[in-house]
């Protein structure tokens, strides 16, 4: 029975030229290729759980978890082949076919395979990373596999996006730096609010919320006054939160603008309706509030002097004005920078 093993696995299959396959060199390449693709599916597994478990290096255990991965497949299929019996120098026309077909329909395929490598050995964008994409998607990077790059919004949808293009289009990455990020969450007061008071109860509320940073000689939660709208003045809270935080900005935007909401309505601050003023400049020889109070529109109240102008205030703006830009970058990056 041995005999007759031996005599089937010598069974010839097929000749090309020197090279003979027979039944044995063909389950031979099978074996060999099968062993590396289950080996390595094993170690890029193990890899990946440690992954999971741990906080740091993560970037680096995903690099190396690709690179073992497409290293064992690609050394598998290079000893199959010469399991196989297949002189790879003389695979010259398969060679060629292959790179016609390349040319003809697997350009896209091929693309977005090399574009995934340059992520992976570029580390711009890493796994863990919350970005922006150029049409507003927003997410944490998953995966970046052979073909398309997985990212997991916060509403928990799934994203497939093609490799190529984190590299083609604009892309914000939140958290490149592991550092803190500064938001602007507008809202309205009406005309006549005292602004200094806003501005104490708007840094009050913003610095309750739990995610917000302490304030450092650099990083200030701020009040800016930005505008004159329709119905009222239109502010700007200036604030740091923390890296959790800016992870999620939908969440985010909406507790600050809460707590904003909470406070002015505490202190009896008036959030602007959407109205129309009539001014009366002149009626029956009489001009303005004289006029005013004539057709008894003032309430019969008589006519006050306009009242003193007020004193300077903390402007929160010109004081962000007087800081370094510099002091905003990382110390590594302030290192390089020529003195």
């Amino acid at each position: 029975m041995e005999k007759d093993l031996q005599d089937l696995s010598q069974l010839v299959l097929l000749n090309m030229g020197a090279t003979t396959i027979t039944l044995g060199s063909l389950f031979g390449a099978i074996v060999v290729l099968v062993l590396a693709m289950l080996t390595a599916k094993i170690l890029t597994y193990s890899l990946r759980r440690l992954r999971d478990r741990t906080t740091t290096g993560r970037g680096a255990l995903y690099l190396v978890e690709k690179l073992i991965g497409y290293s064992l497949v690609g050394v598998g299929i290079i000893v199959a082949f010469t399991t196989l019996g297949l002189n790879l120098s003389a695979l010259t026309f398969f060679a060629g076919a292959f790179g016609l077909g390349i040319g003809l329909g697997l350009q896209g395929v091929v693309k977005e395979f090399v574009s995934g490598l340059v992520l992976i050995f570029d580390r711009l964008i890493s796994i863990g990373d919350f970005i922006e994409l150029d049409n507003g998607k927003r997410g944490v990077v998953q995966e970046i596999g052979p073909r398309a790059t997985r990212i997991r919004t916060n509403d928990n949808v799934h994203l497939l996006l093609p490799n190529s293009a984190l590299i083609d289009n604009i892309v914000v990455n939140w958290t490149l730096r592991d550092a803190a990020r500064r938001i602007h969450v507008p809202f309205s007061v009406a005309y006549g609010s005292d602004k200094v008071r806003v501005r104490e109860v708007v840094l009050a509320a913003a610095k309750s919320v739990a995610f917000t940073l302490p304030d450092i000689a650099d990083r200030k939660t701020q009040v800016w006054l930005v505008g004159f709208g329709d119905s009222g003045l239109k502010f700007e809270l200036v604030v740091w939160p923390t890296l959790e935080a800016s992870k999620r900005p939908a969440a985010m935007q909406a507790a600050y603008t809460w707590a904003i909401d909470d406070a002015l309505r505490a202190e009896g601050l008036h959030v602007p309706y959407p109205q129309m003023d009539l001014h009366i400049k002149s009626m029956f020889g009489r001009e303005r509030d004289d006029a005013l109070h004539a057709l008894r529109l003032d309430g019969g109240n008589p006519v006050v002097a306009a009242p003193p102008p007020p004193q300077s205030t903390v402007n929160d703006a010109a004081e962000d004005l007087q800081r370094p830009q510099e002091s905003l970058d990382p110390p590594d990056v302030q290192q390089m920078r020529p003195k």
